[in-house]
């Protein structure tokens, strides 16, 4: 776990393709988010966006624009920042059950709203959809 002077630090994204976004299941904590984790020693937000979509999603991307940050405590008491770009597939390698995620799904930006279990990530579609 990698953190800074912010606290624990994570990059994800916003995975969009033909009007659907990306969205994945977290099994230990029963709800649906954006792809994300955290930053490894040495590598910058980009990679670890990167790395962190694919090792969850099985799907490599290119980053689009930076979205905005979101800043919170995590369930330890911690500072979190975590950034966010929206990306676009190169390529699928296919989707892989793993211990952090074990369920994706392909969902109109209209029901990611509805499915999202955390505000900050439902924020982040919003601005997707004005921006696509």
């Amino acid at each position: 776990m990698t953190s800074g002077p912010c606290g624990i630090r994570a990059a994800g994204g916003a995975v969009v393709r033909d009007g659907l976004v990306a969205v994945v299941h977290r099994p230990k904590y029963d709800d649906w988010s954006l792809p994300k984790g955290k930053l490894d020693p040495g590598e910058t937000w980009e990679q670890a966006a990167l790395r962190e979509v694919e090792e969850e999603t099985g799907l490599r991307c290119i980053l689009a624009e930076p979205l905005d940050p979101t800043r919170y405590t995590d369930r330890k008491g911690r500072p979190k920042e975590v950034r966010y770009w929206r990306m676009e597939v190169t390529a699928d390698t296919g989707f892989e059950v793993s211990d952090e995620v074990d369920k994706l799904r392909w969902v109109p930006l209209d029901e990611a709203q509805e499915l999202l279990t955390h505000p900050h990530d439902r924020a982040l579609v919003r601005a997707v959809r004005r921006v696509g």
